[in-house]
Parts: structure tokens; C-alpha cells; sequence
């Protein structure tokens, strides 16, 4: 990792949040770039962009919010969750699913193949949802061991990403991570209890690592 140029601090990013341009998607350069706060974000057709957005959007796992509802199904039986089951199968899923207002996907080819390393070095993490024996919802993230970085999610039945992404919630609690970085804002995110911090403070927070 040491022979990897180093990225431009994260307050060289432009008004919206593009860092850096070009690079690869090579484990090491991935990981240097979440761990300084930067994600690769760019569709099929463009070249590699870097992000660090300002502000940025993150959940805290002790602030998770959960409706009544929510509480029922999660003590209910309707879904069953795995982790780390079929990570393959999450991305391709998420990659898949139609996103208002979005053309296309970012999870390409070499996305899939990057992140799928990731995985295959026990870095990049899923946690799946089944309905009986289909796969109808899930997430999957970087996990740096002190901080979730939240990469995508998808639903093919009602709840099943929010019943996923309320069980890492506990679980990182549990664990006592910093928090799961949502990236930018969604009315979504914010209803499940995510906020938005100044980027400063969240790097502040992201270099506290746990010992």
C-alpha cells in the first residue's frame, strides 16, 4: 500500500464532493480511500471518480430509529437474515434494482469484481434477507473494524432492506463501532434515524479507531 500515491485531502473536494479523478480499484487503493474518508462513484461509460462529500451522511447505531411496526416485524417470523451467506448475489441484486431519478447503475463490472476481492479478504460484508428461500432484500459495506461504510441496499419486498439495515445497526452497536456511513442524504436514511455532520468532524471521528 505504501507504493499507492496518496489522494488530495479531502477538503480539496469541489462543492460536490468530487475529490479525484482516474486510479484503479485495486484492494489497496480501495482501502486507503475509505479509510481517508473517499469512495469511488462514477457510472459505466466514465472514468474512475473519488468522493468526499461535505456534509456527510451517517447513522450513529445507538440513534437507529425503529417504528412500531418495524419492532413488529423484526419479532416476527415473515424474514429470516444471513451474513457473508452470498455477498455475489447481494451486489448483482442491488446493481439491478431501478433507483428513481437514476439512469443506470455504479455498481458495474469491475465494481462487482473489486468489491467481490474485498469480500474474498473478509473486508467487504452483505447481510441478506430471505422470505422462506428468496432472497428479497440486503446490504453490503466495507467494514474497516471501528466503522460500516454503506455501500448499497435493495428490496424486493416491502421492509426487507430496512429489516437488513436495522440488524447491522444492532450488531455494530454490539460491537461498539462509530457509526455506518451513509455517504450522502436520503429521505430514507434520515427516516431510519441517519444524519448528516460536517465532513471535518466525520474524519475527526472516522481516525478514532477502536482499541
Amino acid at each position: 500500500m505504501t507504493d499507492l500515491p496518496e489522494f488530495p485531502p479531502a477538503d480539496y473536494a469541489n462543492t460536490d464532493g468530487l475529490l479525484a479523478v482516474g486510479g484503479d480499484l485495486s484492494p489497496e487503493r480501495l482501502l486507503r480511500a475509505y479509510n481517508s474518508g473517499i469512495f469511488p462513484w462514477f457510472n459505466d461509460d466514465s472514468i474512475i471518480l473519488w468522493w468526499s462529500p461535505d456534509p456527510r451522511m451517517i447513522l450513529f447505531p445507538q440513534k437507529i430509529r425503529i417504528s412500531k411496526s418495524m419492532r413488529q416485524i423484526l419479532s416476527g417470523k415473515r424474514f429470516t437474515l444471513t451474513r457473508n451467506r452470498c455477498f455475489k448475489e447481494v451486489m448483482e441484486a442491488c446493481s439491478e434494482i431501478d433507483r428513481k431519478g437514476q439512469k443506470g447503475t455504479w455498481i458495474t463490472n469491475n465494481m462487482k469484481k473489486a468489491y467481490l476481492k474485498l469480500h474474498q479478504l473478509g473486508i467487504a460484508k452483505s447481510y441478506e434477507v430471505w422470505e422462506g428461500n428468496k432472497l428479497v432484500g440486503g446490504l453490503y459495506g466495507i467494514d474497516l473494524g471501528h466503522v460500516f461504510c454503506g455501500e448499497s441496499m435493495f428490496s424486493k419486498a416491502n421492509n426487507a432492506s430496512k429489516f437488513a439495515f436495522i440488524q447491522l445497526a444492532r450488531d455494530l452497536k454490539e460491537l461498539n463501532y462509530k457509526f455506518i456511513d451513509c455517504q450522502v442524504y436520503t429521505k430514507h436514511l434520515a427516516s431510519l434515524g441517519a444524519e448528516e455532520i460536517p465532513r471535518k468532524e466525520f474524519l475527526k471521528i472516522l481516525q478514532t479507531k477502536n482499541y
